[in-house]
């Protein structure tokens, strides 16, 4: 994590789609306050968004009763986004986009993830509990 950033939410909801409204509606607002262009303000919401229904649906498999944790930090340079689950530590080389020639809905949330933020990773999990972080640098 960098050094010298503010955290600016820490946001627990339940592991849930409804709840994914609101996720939305603060990572457009925390985004606006960072100075955002709005067409980069949209697409972090869709990548914090995809980056919540994947753990919904493949960590948690849609169980109820679970939940996501996310903090958002502001450095100097960026905003920071850390996206926590209490799931079984996922393999980090199994998580790929899938083909773009393969038509077909769904999917795509790894690759627009990817295309989106600067930088992403998997922090080191070791028996439950990953920690996804997402890097979004201000332009300059």
């Amino acid at each position: 994590m960098k050094k010298n950033a503010e955290q600016l939410i820490d946001l627990r909801i339940a592991a849930e789609p409804c709840c994914l409204k609101l996720v939305r509606s603060v990572i457009r607002d925390v985004a606006e306050l960072a100075g955002l262009p709005e067409q980069e303000r949209d697409n972090v919401v869709l990548a914090v968004h995809e980056a919540c229904m994947n753990v919904i649906q493949h960590a948690y498999h849609n169980a109820p009763k679970e939940e996501i944790r996310l903090s958002v930090l502001r450095s100097q340079s960026a905003l920071i986004f850390l996206l926590q689950d209490d799931a079984p530590c996922v393999d980090t080389e199994s998580i790929r986009p899938r083909d773009l020639d393969q038509i077909r809905p769904g999917g795509l949330g790894v690759h627009f993830i990817r295309q989106i933020m600067d930088e992403v990773e998997f922090l080191e999990c070791v028996v439950t509990g990953n920690t996804l972080k997402m890097v979004k640098y201000f332009q300059s």
